[in-house]
């Protein structure tokens, strides 16, 4: 159990990616009031939380509908992970983010006095609960070797410490973001970059195995 509870916490906060997503959330909520940061922060994760907790529920039943096999999921979720750890590598996903920070502050520029409503998108998706952290929580929720109880607990125990992580980080984002720099921020993020590409890695080669030795 504890090797599960390793290995989901690591999984999701690579997924998730605190570090990297701290720097967004501050630059998102420069100028803000204290206020509107912590309403920001908490409905971010609420909402992130409340997103991964459904596919959490309904992911099987999704691949049932869909007549996916959680062999070819698994393969599928593995490259998925594998193209967004390459991105944190080579810092693709940093600009990305980037990006869509700088456009949502420019479009909340054009109303004088207002602080958009940034809660939803792009914080809580897709920074918190993108396509690799739902990936992931589907992946670990449809394993047959995670379908007792106190498993399935322990996954979303894992995913819910990390989001716990981002929303402390997020009401301290100041002090944090002094602490941390943006090279330490760009060197966390290239090493998780590189155990969530072996983690993917895994996750391709258990897909294919299963399907060769099911079919």
């Amino acid at each position: 159990m504890l090797e599960l509870f390793t290995t989901a916490f690591v999984t999701f906060f690579v997924a998730i990616d605190p570090p990297g997503v701290a720097p967004i959330f501050g630059g998102l909520t420069e100028g803000s009031s204290a206020d509107h940061r912590r309403k920001m922060a908490i409905k971010s994760v609420v909402i992130a939380t409340g997103v991964l907790l459904g596919f959490a529920l309904i992911g099987d039943w999704l691949l049932s509908a869909l007549h996916i096999s959680l062999d070819a999921f698994r393969a599928a979720g593995g490259v998925l992970l594998f193209l967004m750890a390459l991105e944190m590598i080579f810092e693709k996903r940093t600009e990305r983010r980037e990006e869509r920070a700088e456009k949502i502050s420019d479009e909340d520029e054009t109303i004088p006095g207002t602080h958009e409503d940034i809660s939803v998108f792009p914080m809580a998706i897709p920074m918190l609960s993108g396509p690799g952290a739902i990936a992931t929580m589907m992946l670990f929720m449809s394993d047959p070797d995670n379908s007792s109880l106190i498993a399935q607990l322990i996954i979303l125990s894992g995913a819910g410490i990390n989001l716990l992580i981002c929303l402390i980080v997020f009401l301290a984002i100041g002090p944090v973001m002094r602490f941390i720099g943006e090279s330490m921020a760009a060197m966390i993020t290239r090493i998780l970059g590189v155990i969530l590409a072996a983690l993917a890695a895994q996750f391709i080669f258990d897909g294919i195995r299963g399907a060769l030795l099911s079919g």
